[in-house]
């Protein structure tokens, strides 16, 4: 069977928009994940792996990784994977446990919205297929600094009901030998010690799963029943409204930052007094009280501050995190300068009020009615909170 390479391209770091493009002799559709690196050196790092990749056996082994006679027999990809330093939900996994097998490989990174909303369809799939030998496998590689937190990813994948094997990747060391270049990514790999498939970004669920079942299939001749599982997402794992998504995914620090709108100019690594503006354009965004914006994230320096944004999209996200694990942070959330009351998200009340207690992505808006242009505003009771990225569904 030849490796077959999906692309899904909608949201890269330049917010890139649907189409096609000719790839690698096949057609690359375009849909929503995350791209790491410009444009240009990326499509170079997707020719790269193709190249790789498709010479390359991944299992396979007669020695553990670790021993240097076996190097020649075992692939870089796989090497880095049973290299991990750090693993949850498991010990380091051993050449043995992978032999043979069909595996499943996901890169992701917990507070990424594209990753989330994939991760129902990787755990169902990982559930549904483990008595058939399926070895699913999660690479937590980072985005932001507070998710290279062992503790923090631990939470999360308890929050999150993954319970497979998650190797940490805080050095990019697996990211870099898979050339991997997307934040959701997926990589099928056969009985045979090859990747069949590899998926950047959401969508393409049903493919893949009757890609795992033919692999399945080929390890003893057995067929695997037909049929797809069914997933309904809930809060930051529900699939985007792409109808009404008119927002495009907007960090805050500055190093990314786009559209911002408090008068005068953005002061970097140091603190500052921002205004809001009286009527924000859409897609863009301000700060109100002393704030200091770094590369990554505007911190809050002295409470009460604020954030507001206008937007159009069913939901609205915000990535944030405190310096210290203390008592929760209160804030209320105001949408066109009221209550949510219908509208609130997944991590607020009707009356808008939340607290931010974990550093993860919050949900706090999803539009019960009609989808129009609204302005949110986000108010903190405390300094200290750390505002990353808006992403929005």
């Amino acid at each position: 069977m030849e490796e077959i390479d999906i692309v899904n391209f909608t949201r890269a770091r330049s917010n890139l928009v649907g189409g096609e493009i000719a790839f690698s002799g096949v057609f690359v559709l375009l849909k929503p994940f995350r791209w790491i690196g410009l444009p240009l050196l990326g499509l170079l790092s997707i020719f790269a792996a193709v190249a790789i990749l498709r010479s390359s056996p991944i299992l396979g082994l007669a020695e553990p990784a670790h021993v240097a006679d076996s190097d020649a027999a075992v692939s870089a990809p796989l090497l880095s994977l049973l290299g991990a330093r750090q693993w949850l939900n498991t010990p380091p996994l051993q050449p043995d446990a992978l032999r043979g097998k069909v595996v499943l490989v996901n890169f992701w990174t917990y507070s990424c919205i594209n990753c989330l909303r994939m991760l129902p369809h990787v755990r169902e799939w990982a559930a549904k297929y483990k008595d058939r030998g399926l070895v699913v496998i999660g690479v937590q590689t980072p985005e932001f600094a507070f998710e290279k937190d062992v503790a923090n990813v631990s939470k999360a994948l308890t929050s999150l009901g993954v319970s497979y094997p998650v190797a940490i990747d805080n050095d990019f060391k697996i990211w870099r030998a898979f050339d991997n270049v997307a934040w959701p990514a997926l990589y099928f790999i056969g009985a045979d010690g090859r990747i069949r498939r590899h998926v950047f970004g959401e969508g393409e669920y049903d493919q893949s799963e009757q890609l795992i079942q033919q692999l399945l299939s080929e390890v003893d001749a057995a067929p695997v029943a037909n049929g797809t599982v069914t997933v309904n997402g809930i809060s930051t794992e529900a699939a985007p409204d792409e109808r009404d998504l008119r927002s495009p995914e907007t960090y805050i620090g500055y190093t990314q930052a786009t559209n911002f709108d408090s008068p005068g100019f953005v002061s970097e690594n140091a603190s500052k007094a921002y205004k809001t503006l009286s009527a924000l354009p859409l897609n863009h965004w301000s700060l109100a009280g002393v704030w200091t914006i770094a590369g990554e994230y505007a911190s809050l320096n002295d409470a009460p501050g604020s954030i507001a944004y206008r937007f159009h999209a069913r939901d609205l996200h915000l990535v944030l995190s405190r310096p210290s694990q203390g008592h929760p942070i209160r804030f209320r959330v105001t949408i066109d300068g009221n209550p949510p009351g219908v509208d609130h998200g997944y991590d607020i009340d009707a009356d808008g009020w939340g607290s931010l207690d974990d550093d993860r992505l919050y949900q706090l808006v999803r539009q019960a009615g009609k989808v129009v242009d609204r302005t949110f505003e986000i108010e903190f009771f405390e300094s200290g909170v750390r505002a990353y990225a808006f992403t929005f569904g």
